[in-house]
């Protein structure tokens, strides 16, 4: 029969896992508290940090319908909870992990897909979900400011040949037959 306070962490650790869009998995042997403190303050209010044990944890993930972690969950495991931009959380993870090597990324789970350490780090690599708006944004504007010149071209090349032919017709009505003003007073 299984202990309250047990059934308690895995219907709690359930409840994260279903609420979060990411959760990665990571080994912290050999971190103190404060720097464990530190990497909490780092992921902001996007993730939570939690250091879990292996059992429960498994147990809340498989009945969270999240299988694909299950070889992961050796050694200390501490999880971090994304809810927020997994982007920008991968992001501390690793700047976190490159100044404290003791932090080992082991893998995690996005949207019900399961990451290995490599593809969290490549999610890392990827610019923040406002960079990227910006940029389809930016892209959207240049295509209508194409579209508005494509637009415009026609009637200016319409304008410029009128003046080219008004031009060239007062070029040669001023050299080659008199102007009608001086057509009359010569008669």
């Amino acid at each position: 029969m299984a202990r309250p306070d047990k059934a308690a962490s895995v219907t709690e650790l359930t409840d994260k896992f279903r609420s979060s869009n990411a959760a990665v998995l990571t080994e912290y042997r050999g971190l103190t508290v404060a720097q464990l403190k530190t990497l909490r303050r780092s992921l902001g209010e996007n993730a939570q940090y939690a250091v879990v044990k292996n059992t429960l944890t498994k147990i809340a993930a498989n009945e969270a319908g999240i299988s694909t972690l299950d070889d992961l969950f050796a050694g200390p495991t501490a999880v971090a909870f994304v809810t927020g931009d997994p982007v920008e959380s991968a992001k501390s993870l690793r700047d976190f992990a490159k100044e404290n090597p003791n932090l080992i990324i082991k893998g995690g789970v996005l949207d019900g897909k399961a990451l290995s350490a490599d593809e969290i780090k490549k999610l890392a690599d990827l610019e923040s979900r406002e960079v990227l708006l910006a940029k389809l944004a930016g892209a959207f504007k240049a295509k209508q400011s194409q579209a508005a010149a494509l637009f415009q071209a026609p009637l200016s090349k319409f304008v410029r040949t009128a003046e080219a032919l008004r031009a060239k017709q007062a070029e040669q009505g001023g050299a080659g037959t008199p102007a009608p003003a001086e057509a009359e007073a010569a008669e």
